[in-house]
């Protein structure tokens, strides 16, 4: 599975929501999979949207065909658009799916990592991390994908922003000295998305 994600800055809100309720057009698109997003908690007018695609067959044949129509709609309306894609590896808890509708809240973990420690990291993640995140209530289903040039995208959907909330302050540092987190991360960004339910393909 293919999962693309887009970073950006509105800068006309009412525009930005009214195009994004455009790419319900998604739906008819061969290998597509659900797409949904929202509006980023730390930084005032950055908007972060997932789109989840079978393969990277079916995605640059979208993006060949139809992409172009749906993304009229948005012209203007944004600025510092970043888009990256990743490629799925395993769950985080288990059964992910690009469904939307049963959670309030994303929070995603955006990692480089230094080149002898991608292995290390990969397993911590299974190790340690997964099930760390899959024993807290709140959480509801997440994923951990790859790009190139050793870049990762953890990516977890909580029912609530206090279920978040818990799990963060009693346990993240814990977990990180014994993953040995440091060690492998070259660049860390992270952010916590409210989900729009309006945004949801």
């Amino acid at each position: 599975m293919l999962v693309k994600w887009i970073r950006c800055t509105v800068v006309d809100r009412r525009g930005f929501e009214r195009g994004q309720r455009k790419w319900a057009g998604l739906l008819g698109e061969p290998g597509f999979r659900g797409q949904g997003g929202g509006w980023s908690r730390q930084r005032p007018g950055v908007v972060h949207i997932f789109a989840f695609w079978e393969s990277r067959a079916f995605y640059d044949s979208f993006m060949a065909r139809s992409h172009d129509r749906l993304a009229a709609a948005q012209t203007g309306t944004f600025k510092d658009s970043q888009v990256k894609l990743f490629e799925y590896r395993f769950d985080v808890k288990t059964g992910f799916e690009p469904r939307f509708t049963d959670s309030d809240l994303i929070r995603i973990a955006h990692c480089r990592i230094h080149e002898e420690r991608v292995e290390h990291f990969t397993l911590m993640q299974e190790k340690v991390w997964n099930p760390a995140m899959a024993g807290s209530p709140g959480m509801i289903r997440g994923m951990f994908a790859e790009a190139p040039e050793h870049e990762f995208l953890v990516l977890s959907m909580w029912r609530s922003a206090a279920e978040h909330g818990k799990y963060r302050t009693e346990r993240v540092e814990r977990l990180a000295l014994r993953a040995q987190t440091e060690a492998d991360v070259a660049g860390l960004t992270g952010d916590i998305v409210d989900l729009e339910p309006t945004w949801t393909v």
